[in-house]
Formats: C-alpha cells, structure tokens, sequence
C-alpha cells in the first residue's frame, strides 16, 4: 500500500484535526468578538481586553494541540503504521486507534513523555551527524542563513520523530521505551535516504503553508476591514486557520509520506554496531529513552548482544560500523581505538 493509498484511506484523522482546528479559530474568533464588545466601555477597557483574549486565545490553543490534537495523531499513526505492514486499514479506525494508543502508553503522560524524548533525541542527534548548523555557522555573516536552515530541519524532523514513534505500534511485542530506542536507531541508520525525503516533504510544506496564510489572510482581512476591526488581529486569526489547514492536510500527507518511506526500511534494518552506546554518547534524550528501557550504555554489552551480520563470523567497528578483521586494533575507517576484542 503507497503513501496515497493511506492517505486517502485514512481522511477520517485529517477531518478530525481540520474540526479541531476549526473549533480553535472559532473559540478565538468568539472571544475576540466578546471582548471587543466590553472593551467598547473605555480605551484602557479595550486594550486590557486585547490582552486578555491573547492569554485566552492561547490557552485555548495550547488545551487543543497538545492534548486532543496530540491524542489524534498518535491515532493517526498507530492506523498509519498497521496499514502499512499489514497492506489493510482497519474497518473502525477510530475504536482502532483508541485501542492501540491505549495498549501501548496506557495513559497520555506516557506517550506526552515518549514523543518529547524522541522528538528531543532525533534533533540532538541530527544536528550532529548532519553538522548542517556547524557548517552554517562558521561562514560569516551567515546567521540568516543558519536561522533558515534550522528551520527547515526541524521541520523536517518533525516528521521523522512521528516515524520513530510509529515504530512502537509496529513492534508490538517489545517494552514501548525500547520499541522507540529502536525506532531513533533504524532512523539513523539510514538517515541520509529518510532525511531526503522528509526535506523533499517540507519543501512542498512551506510553500503550501505560505500560499494558504496569503489567501486566508485576503479574506479574514478583507472581513475585518469592512467592520473597521484591527488589521493585526485579522493576521492573527489568519495565522490560525493556515495553520489548521496545514496540520490537518499539509501535515498528514508530509506524515504518511515519511512513514512509508521509514516502513519500508524498518523491517529488513539489522543494528550490526554499537549504535545504541554511540547515540548515548551524542544524545541525552537519547540516552534517558534508552536508560528507560532497560538498556546499558556499556560498549561490551551491546556488543555482546549485537548477531553478526548474517551469521557469517564479521566484526563492527562500534562507532562507525566499519567491517573489521579478526584482531584489529584500531579501526581502519574512524580511527578508533577498539575496546572490544575483534
């Protein structure tokens, strides 16, 4: 099944973040209307009914995106990943769902615990395999440029940690902390093809994202300035709603995207090296997500539960990966010196 297949398959999940959108402008825009009406008593009135509705306006966001909109996707991917490996949607996606995210985090503290440690190990460790800060960086007079690469990687990482958690839900039979550790791991070892894909995703949603904030903008300003209300609160409501469209549409496409593309290379990825302790070592989320496995950091444990690649007797270097000869004492590709005997 390709990535339009589920996408199309799946629509229920991007109604449901487009109605939970929705439902945020519309409490915004209610807000705003209700204000603006007490702050019609005086100019001091009206400018602390400004404030209020942004304090407002923003609690009202945050209730939304990181509880319920956060429930819906972690659905979206549970459904997301069964289609995928099994080549079949399930009949109730929403009973589905509900069912699968309750299995796997029990409550949504886990999950909110899970998700912020990946989405944290994926971008410690990108920064540093990709070197694409330091390299920005080091050219002067570059900021500008630094500032805009970063953000579009993470952008694009925001999608690839979305992989990683769909991992659990795929490996159903392991402790969800180590299903997640894996699901880092397998990212990054091929994280040049995944990456890629996710920068191929998030250029299309820039775009997008840009063109739909213009047009959203032309009509609630278009709205404002008829009734004489503030231009700057039309932009922000504008803001709003290219953002809803975005998450319901631009970014559950972007998701089924890289999710096929991380599915695909899941299964047949066989960790050879040390990766675990050498990710640890770059990454203190990393390391806490891996540490709430039951996992060590120790080089010889892992090793000495690392199968040889296709049984036929290789050794690893355990921070490059290299394929070394028996008795090698330093590796002939980082130049590391082995602590393990291979």
């Amino acid at each position: 099944m390709n990535a339009r297949q589920v996408f199309g398959k799946t629509m229920n999940f991007v109604w449901a973040k487009l109605a939970l959108g929705v439902a945020n402008v519309l409490a915004s825009a209610i807000l705003f209307a209700i204000c603006m009406l007490i702050g019609m008593i005086s100019e001091s009135v009206m400018a602390l009914m400004f404030i209020i509705w942004i304090g407002a306006t923003g609690a009202i966001s945050f209730l939304l995106n990181n509880y319920f909109g956060y429930m819906v996707k972690a659905g979206h991917v549970a459904v997301i990943a069964e289609s995928i490996s099994t080549g079949k949607v399930p009949t109730n996606q929403f009973d589905y769902a509900k069912k699968a995210v309750k299995e796997r985090f029990v409550t949504a503290n886990v999950y909110f615990g899970i998700d912020k440690l990946v989405s944290g190990a994926v971008k410690q460790l990108q920064r540093v395999v990709g070197k694409i800060t330091g390299l920005a960086g080091n050219i002067p007079g570059m900021d500008s440029i630094k500032s805009i690469l970063d953000l579009f990687l993470d952008i694009s990482l925001g999608y690839v940690d979305e992989c990683c958690l769909g991992y659990t839900f795929y490996k159903k039979e392991q402790d969800v902390y180590k299903s997640a550790a894996d699901g880092v791991v397998i990212y990054f070892q091929n994280w040049k093809v995944l990456l890629k894909d996710a920068a191929k995703t998030t250029l299309s949603v820039i775009l997008v994202i840009l063109v739909v904030t213009i047009v959203c903008f032309i009509l609630i300003g278009g709205l404002f300035k008829i009734f004489g209300w503030s231009q700057l609160v039309a932009f922000i409501l504008a803001l709003f709603l290219a953002n809803s469209v975005k998450y319901a549409f631009v970014d559950s496409w972007g998701l089924v995207n890289m999710m096929t593309s991380y599915m695909k290379v899941a299964p047949t990825t066989e960790i050879t090296f040390d990766l675990y302790n050498k990710l640890c070592g770059m990454s203190g989320k990393f390391k806490q997500l891996f540490g709430k496995s039951g996992g060590t950091t120790s080089v010889q444990s892992q090793v000495n539960n690392v199968s040889n690649a296709g049984g036929n007797g290789a050794k690893f270097c355990p921070e490059c990966g290299m394929t070394l000869d028996s008795g090698t004492k330093f590796c002939g590709g980082c130049g590391s010196k082995l602590e393990v005997n291979v």
